[in-house]
């Protein structure tokens, strides 16, 4: 069910007036997240419309290691690539994404089904390191 509810989403964004061109040619660009070992989430809330194709890039410090994960968001979201070090990796789905040094990661997606998703960094809630996006 949800992956045909994906593909009618994905097709509705091929065969809209406003996508004559590739959809994913031009990413909305979220504003980019720092972790920070002293402060959590430099930004702990997005907005964002289902529907739309986003880049949203995640920084590390590298004083420690992370495990971001944001399963709502990734399950209910098509992710187009995850982009590292100028490689581009192309998921069928995403978990989690973990930083063990200071670095970028770019999470390329379309958020599909509205609703509000937590983000956060695996056993580290509690310390600045939550967020959420909210879809419309």
């Amino acid at each position: 069910m949800r992956f045909q509810l994906r593909l009618l989403v994905l097709a509705a964004l091929v065969s809209s007036p406003a996508a004559a061109e590739d959809p994913t040619r031009r990413a909305t660009r979220l504003e980019p997240m720092t972790i920070d070992a002293a402060d959590g989430f430099s930004i702990r809330s997005y907005k964002a419309e289902s529907g739309t194709y986003y880049r949203w890039r995640i920084e590390s410090d590298g004083r420690d290691e992370y495990k971001l994960l944001a399963p709502g968001l990734f399950r209910e979201s098509w992710i187009d690539q995850v982009v590292i070090e100028e490689r581009e990796v192309k998921p069928m789905g995403l978990h989690a994404i973990e930083f063990d040094d200071a670095g970028a990661i770019d999470i390329y997606f379309v958020p599909i089904r509205p609703g509000r998703y937590e983000f956060f960094v695996e056993g580290l809630e509690t310390q600045g390191f939550r967020g959420e996006f909210v879809v419309e």
